[in-house]
């Protein structure tokens, strides 16, 4: 399994860096130009979806969530 790491930017995008494989909802890759390490928008207002471009600095987007840890799983019934 790959080292893959996801930073939550404080008031700004995920970085996501290791050896990542992005791809659209049919399957396509997305191409990343060599890249170790992306930048996914989290603010919605991106003109590049899903690459974050900065946008979220011009229109105030805000959070900084604490880690946390998810609640055990439902058992499957």
């Amino acid at each position: 399994m790959s080292d893959v790491k996801i930073l939550v930017k404080p008031n700004g995008p995920l970085l996501v860096s290791g050896e990542i494989g992005l791809v659209d909802g049919a399957e396509k890759a997305f191409g990343l130009g060599g890249r170790a390490t992306i930048a996914l928008c989290r603010c919605g207002q991106s003109a590049s979806k899903p690459f974050c471009d900065g946008t979220h600095n011009k229109v105030g987007f805000q959070s900084d969530p604490p880690a946390c840890d998810l609640p055990p799983r439902a058992p499957k019934p």
